[in-house]
This record gives structure tokens, C-alpha cells and sequence, in this order.
């Protein structure tokens, strides 16, 4: 379960990326960032995002039109 939440739907690259940076810095180790997303790219961005910071990509799912991203913060 998901610490916070960012609604990112309807922002393209880089957006989504920015806001989900700005949001985790807010949040202690081991807490749980969702992240919205409705641009396809968000896909490998998360994913090198992820490899380029040490966060945790705990998941990514798809459900329509709608990527669902989950990050731990480390």
C-alpha cells in the first residue's frame, strides 16, 4: 500500500518523472510512492529513473490507458 499518491494523467515527458523526483524527496526511506501516469514513455522512464537514483520499482502495471507505478524510496 501506497504512502502517497501522485496523479500524473495528462502529463507528457518529462512531467510525470519531475514531479514524481519532487514528491520523493519528501518522504522518508522505505515509504511507498504511487504514481499515475498516462504517457506511454513513463514505462522506461520510471524504470531508468529508478536504476539512476537507487529508488525501489516495486511495480508497474497497466490498465487501459492508465500505468500505475509504485517506488520505495531509499
Amino acid at each position: 500500500m501506497a504512502d502517497q499518491t501522485l496523479d500524473a494523467k495528462g502529463l507528457n515527458c518529462p512531467l510525470p518523472i519531475l514531479k514524481a523526483k519532487k514528491a520523493l524527496k519528501g518522504m522518508e526511506a522505505g515509504q511507498v510512492l504511487e504514481i499515475l501516469s498516462t504517457d506511454p514513455g513513463s514505462i522506461a522512464d520510471f524504470a531508468a529513473f529508478c536504476n539512476q537514483t537507487g529508488n525501489e520499482l516495486l511495480s508497474s502495471n497497466t490498465e487501459g490507458d492508465i500505468y500505475t507505478f509504485e517506488i520505495k524510496r531509499t
